[in-house]
């Protein structure tokens, strides 16, 4: 019988994937040790989670201040004639656009961007406001981040 795709997590998972949001550079070896399983039960969960897309990446968390990026910006967008996630994907493509989400509202889409100058922002801004079914965008200056990191399952 051929193992179905993953579709939920059960509380071992969320065990292991709580370990891997603290330090996903740890070891399969030290997972295992820290949950008492063996390292095969590990390996097998996580790559079941990978290819369920449940576990999308590796990636370092990185504080963008220290590295020049002062400038963070969400952005509201207000799209016309059914162009919207056309103009999401274009949007999300953008080197500096951290994130990109669909909401409700005035507006039907929010931006955050990281810029190192304001010009750089200013650049951004002008250009996607000369796109096509690009309505109207409303800028918010981010002043100060209180907390900016994974929600923890």
């Amino acid at each position: 019988m051929a193992k179905t795709e993953k579709t939920s997590t059960d509380p071992l998972d969320d065990k292991i994937l709580r370990l891997l949001l603290d330090n996903s550079r740890q070891s399969y070896r030290e997972i295992a040790r820290k949950l008492s399983i063996s390292v095969a039960t590990v390996m097998k969960r996580v790559q079941l989670l990978e290819k369920s897309k449940m576990i999308k990446g590796y990636t370092a968390l990185l504080d963008y201040e220290k590295l020049g990026y002062d400038v963070g910006v969400l952005i509201e967008v207000r799209i016309s004639k059914g162009k919207l996630l056309e103009m999401e994907r274009r949007i999300a493509s953008h080197p500096n656009v951290a994130a990109v989400y669909d909401h409700t509202g005035n507006f039907d889409c929010l931006i955050l961007a990281k810029f190192k100058t304001r010009k750089q922002m200013d650049k951004f801004l002008k250009h996607i406001q000369t796109w096509d079914f690009v309505q109207r965008t409303e800028t918010m200056l981010i002043l100060n981040t209180l907390k900016e990191a994974p929600i923890k399952i």
